[in-house]
């Protein structure tokens, strides 16, 4: 799979060393060859700020809140999707930023790839393709989610 990251100008000196540390074109070019995306599909990771997080959430999702990821599929076999992360976000919520950001990362490729934690069993599955792909990580069980009007 090829990977394009892009780190937004807006990132702090820190930010960007974090996002250097994660390493995240190798880790998702590796996590690619495992899940059996096409080596010629793409990806695209933007790095960026809680601002950018919280513009894309509404524009795309009609929430007005900042989030730390946004995926984005693309629908096409030749193009994995888009992934947005908020290195801000990843920093601040927790304590190892590196590892919160290539969790984070795997965690937007998964769902460009039709993974999905809305209910439990794909949650589930979601939660162990993670850990294959990050098995150094403790990663948490993914809790379902609900969106704001569904019953």
């Amino acid at each position: 799979m090829r990977v394009s990251v892009i780190r937004d100008q807006c990132l702090s000196s820190r930010q960007r060393r974090v996002a250097a540390e994660a390493r995240l074109g190798a880790l998702l070019r590796a996590s690619g060859d495992r899940l059996d995306v096409p080596a010629r599909a793409g990806l695209s990771v933007r790095l960026t700020d809680d601002a950018e997080l919280r513009d894309l959430n509404a524009r795309f999702l009609g929430i007005d809140a900042p989030t730390d990821v946004l995926a984005f599929p693309s629908g096409e076999r030749a193009r994995v999707g888009d992934v947005a992360i908020s290195v801000e976000r990843a920093i601040g919520q927790a304590s190892d930023a590196v590892a919160e950001l290539r969790l984070l990362a795997v965690h937007g490729l998964l769902h460009c790839l039709g993974h999905d934690h809305a209910l439990p069993a794909p949650a589930a599955a979601m939660t162990a393709a993670t850990r294959m792909l990050l098995p150094e990580a403790d990663v948490p069980d993914l809790q379902t989610t609900v969106l704001a009007g569904s019953s």
